[in-house]
């Protein structure tokens, strides 16, 4: 197996294991690898009334900070207008949230509301 087949591989099972994490958690998951032209959404899920978007980052060694880390200000720039264009093609019309799961070394982590738009970028 190549080393991007084998690390395909592990992000899917940090997606699957991500799932399960929020589940317990009581989301509803309703998409996964939501893709448009800005990038991909790794989980959209809902919980109650409140519709969340989800990275996953998962490391298996603790370098360069961990997984939360790797969701840079450039990253989210990019989730926040994937979430904009899942809102314009689905027509949603409810609160959004921005989780991160981060998986250090197979401790899942859930951060709720991990960042937030930045309220001067005009809305969706």
């Amino acid at each position: 197996m190549d080393e991007r087949t084998d690390r395909e591989t592990t992000g899917r099972e940090g997606e699957d294991e991500a799932c399960r994490a929020l589940r317990k958690q009581g989301y509803r998951i309703i998409a996964r690898n939501w893709c448009c032209r800005f990038g991909e959404i790794d989980i959209i899920a809902r919980e109650d009334d409140v519709l969340v978007f989800v990275e996953v980052k998962l490391r298996t060694r603790g370098d360069f900070g961990g997984a939360s880390a790797a969701v840079t200000p450039r990253k989210q720039a990019r989730i926040i207008a994937s979430a904009r264009c899942f809102f314009a093609l689905t027509q949603a019309d409810l609160p959004a949230r921005f989780d991160v799961v981060a998986i250090d070394d197979g401790e899942v982590r859930l951060i709720r509301a991990a960042f937030e738009e930045d309220p001067c970028t005009p809305g969706r």
